[in-house]
């Protein structure tokens, strides 16, 4: 027998319902293996409020990444808002991105390792997204400032942080011997070695 949907569950509280169990099910099966109606089911609430909040799927898949990647991007600009030097927002950021994997590691894999063009055709790739470009706007200020070896961007950005991103699809693979955080101040200091101007730089 079907249950009635939660009556109290409405507005914000229903939206946010339905995005952390759609999380939860696209993480878990996959986008294609997952219907509007498990989704429904799961949440417990009615299949015309989901409609009315969301569209489709598609449009609640989208509702998702984008509110997903508006955290990320918050946790990211607190860094850089807090942080004046590029070392220490670098460090900053990689810290954020160990910890959100530890915390939330079904928000990181949905942002890392779904393949959003499959179902999300319209929208750019995830390295062209606001909080990678905030990490690449990090390094343009370091070379800016002096503190950062003069590089291309993307390469620097690659070279700060492209090994922090490989620990967390490790983490989230369970292929780590220790939890992550006991990689997060070597990670820290790999990355602004491989940056970071010396005094046999040329300026």
């Amino acid at each position: 027998m079907t249950k009635n949907p939660k009556p109290s569950v409405r507005g914000a509280a229903l939206r946010k319902l339905v995005l952390d169990t759609a999380l939860e099910r696209f993480s878990r099966d996959g986008y294609f293996n997952t219907s509007i109606h498990d989704i429904r089911r799961q949440a417990d609430v009615s299949i015309g409020s989901i409609y009315h909040h969301f569209g489709n799927k598609e449009a609640l898949a989208k509702a998702l990444y984008d509110d997903l990647l508006q955290r990320m991007d918050a946790g990211l600009a607190d860094v850089m808002q807090h942080e004046s030097d590029c070392r220490a927002r670098c460090d900053g950021i990689i810290a954020f991105m160990f910890d959100a994997s530890t915390e939330a590691p079904q928000t990181m894999r949905f942002v890392l390792e779904a393949r959003h063009r499959e179902f999300l055709p319209n929208e750019p790739p995830v390295c062209s997204s606001q909080p990678f470009l905030r990490m690449r706007e990090c390094i343009e200020q370091g070379i800016e400032n002096g503190e950062v070896r003069p590089m291309e961007v993307p390469v620097a950005a690659t070279a700060a942080f492209g090994g922090a991103i490989r620990l967390l699809h490790l983490h989230l693979d369970r292929v780590l011997e220790h939890p992550l955080e006991h990689y997060l101040h070597e990670t820290q200091e790999a990355a602004w070695r491989a940056i970071a101007m010396t005094p046999a730089d040329p300026l």
